[in-house]
């Protein structure tokens, strides 16, 4: 499995069905997310068990990583009419209706390459991938087929970038927006562990 965190994200131009159910077969990562963090998720299967459940919670989120200038985009080894199948399938006959963020199709299953998350050259693992502003990895984790991914991490991660970024502080084990930081020297630790070790 590579590791991507640290290094620049790799681009692609895909057909991908876009939130007013068009389709841009030139969607471009880069460009889409130029100026604001990128959240770009990989899921197995349109059409499938635990695929929705995740889908529809980025969706219920989408204004939360809209306000922290993150964009949002899901990706499958589906094709383009399937993804737009399954958003005009109701979500109480197992569609996930009206959602308001990119899903590329990634056919050739080069995209899950890219991204070393391709099983068995089939499908993709739950992969989650947070580039910064300038493209850069900052964060990635990879769930197996069985095991549904937690939105509020993505959330939690974005407010973790942001505040390094503004405050130059890093953030401690169980750091959460409104919490305290710590300066990343000697000092910064021992105070910060003499206020908060217990809590930890």
């Amino acid at each position: 499995m590579s590791v991507l965190v640290g290094k620049e994200t790799p681009n692609f131009t895909a057909t991908t069905v876009m939130p007013d159910n068009s389709i841009n077969e030139n969607f471009n990562l880069r460009e889409y997310c130029k100026g604001k963090i990128g959240v770009l998720f990989f899921y197995p299967l349109d059409f499938t068990f635990v695929c929705p459940s995740e889908i529809i919670a980025f969706n219920n989120r989408l204004n939360e990583f809209k306000s922290r200038n993150a964009a949002v985009i899901g990706v499958s080894v589906d094709s383009q009419f399937t993804h737009l199948a399954w958003k005009n399938t109701p979500v109480e006959k197992g569609g996930i209706g009206d959602i308001q963020y990119p899903l590329v199709a990634d056919l050739t299953k080069q995209i899950a390459r890219d991204y070393d998350v391709l099983t068995n050259e089939s499908v993709a693992f739950r992969g989650t991938f947070i580039f910064d502003k300038n493209g850069i990895v900052r964060h990635q984790i990879v769930n197996d087929l069985p095991i549904g991914r937690n939105i509020e991490e993505a959330l939690r991660t974005i407010d973790a970038i942001q505040f390094h970024e503004e405050h130059g502080e890093v953030c401690p084990a169980g750091w959460n927006r409104g919490k305290e930081g710590m300066k990343a020297d000697a000092k910064g630790v021992s105070a910060y562990l003499k206020k908060n070790a217990s809590g930890l």
